[in-house]
């Protein structure tokens, strides 16, 4: 069934959360710090990471593909391992701001696995805010994820929507944003600054600022 009312999907990682959290840092270093224990020297596992991320989309593409590494421990051992209840804490101007978004349903797009975005969701106060999530499913061999034109596609199933005008993205991500815009998306950028970014329609710093960029958007629904 399809359900051809604009869906809004928001990115997880440093989108709905700040990038000066510091989660980003640490994630990154989780990262090397598992390559490291699967005997990668250390200079050679910081470079790795960094262009599998770029290759792949994910860090754990890459090690899939030439390490053949358990997705799932990968997991328990990055970003299950993060101290994320020490950081984040109830965010009562996003609450606010997500809660009189009804003009769109409200669709949470990661390439994280579930456990870990919805951690994230519960500690921002937000979980109950969106009607359904479509995340990278580590348990799938050859899973999808951003920035795969395969993974916007099972975005859009997975939302109910077939039209890409209907479809709004907000991501930190540059080429993730890029690649929604050349879908048809209306995308917006978290950048870190806005007035230099030229990647998406809008721009903005941080995602408290989405309805100044999209404020039709936030606009009473009343019947005259």
């Amino acid at each position: 069934m399809t359900i051809d009312k604009p869906v809004f999907f928001f990115d997880c990682d440093n989108c709905l959360y700040h990038k000066d959290t510091g989660i980003l840092h640490m994630m990154r270093q989780r990262i090397v710090d598992y390559m490291i224990n699967m005997g990668i020297p250390e200079k050679e596992a910081h470079k790795l990471r960094a262009q599998y991320f770029q290759d792949y989309g994910l860090a754990l593409r890459g090690l899939q593909k030439h390490y053949n590494v358990d997705a799932l421990d990968y997991d328990k051992q990055v970003d299950g391992g993060l101290p994320l209840d020490d950081i984040l804490k109830p965010d009562t101007e996003l609450r606010n701001m997500l809660a009189t978004l009804n003009s769109t349903r409200k669709w949470v797009f990661t390439n994280a696995y579930y456990p870990h975005a919805e951690r994230c969701l519960k500690l921002l106060g937000i979980d109950d805010q969106f009607e359904g999530m479509t995340f990278a499913d580590y348990r799938e061999p050859d899973f999808a994820c951003k920035p795969e034109v395969g993974a916007y596609e099972k975005a859009m199933k997975e939302a109910g929507v077939t039209d890409p005008s209907q479809c709004y993205l907000v991501d930190d991500s540059a080429i993730n944003v890029d690649i929604a815009k050349s879908l048809g998306w209306v995308t917006v950028h978290v950048a870190s600054d806005p007035e230099k970014s030229n990647h998406g329609h809008f721009q903005i710093g941080g995602i408290h600022d989405l309805p100044k960029v999209l404020p039709h958007l936030w606009e009473s629904q009343e019947s005259p």
